[in-house]
């Protein structure tokens, strides 16, 4: 199943500050989606609500090896 993002509000992570190395986020009825603020044309990640709670969380508490 794809889901139509044309109408889909996205808006910056809080965490950007400005150099231009950020990612997106849009709240849809189900899922989130995730894009690169630099190129959003190159796709995104859907994720469930749950599963991007989880990911938040893990990225706050620095256990993530990037």
């Amino acid at each position: 199943m794809r889901t139509d993002l044309a109408n889909a509000k996205w808006r910056k992570s809080s965490y950007s500050g400005g150099t231009g190395d950020c990612v997106e986020v849009a709240d849809l009825a189900e899922s989130i989606a995730v894009r690169d603020s630099k190129a959003p044309a190159a796709g995104h990640l859907m994720l469930s609500v749950e599963s991007f709670a989880r990911l938040v969380a893990r990225v706050k508490r620095d256990e993530l090896d990037f």
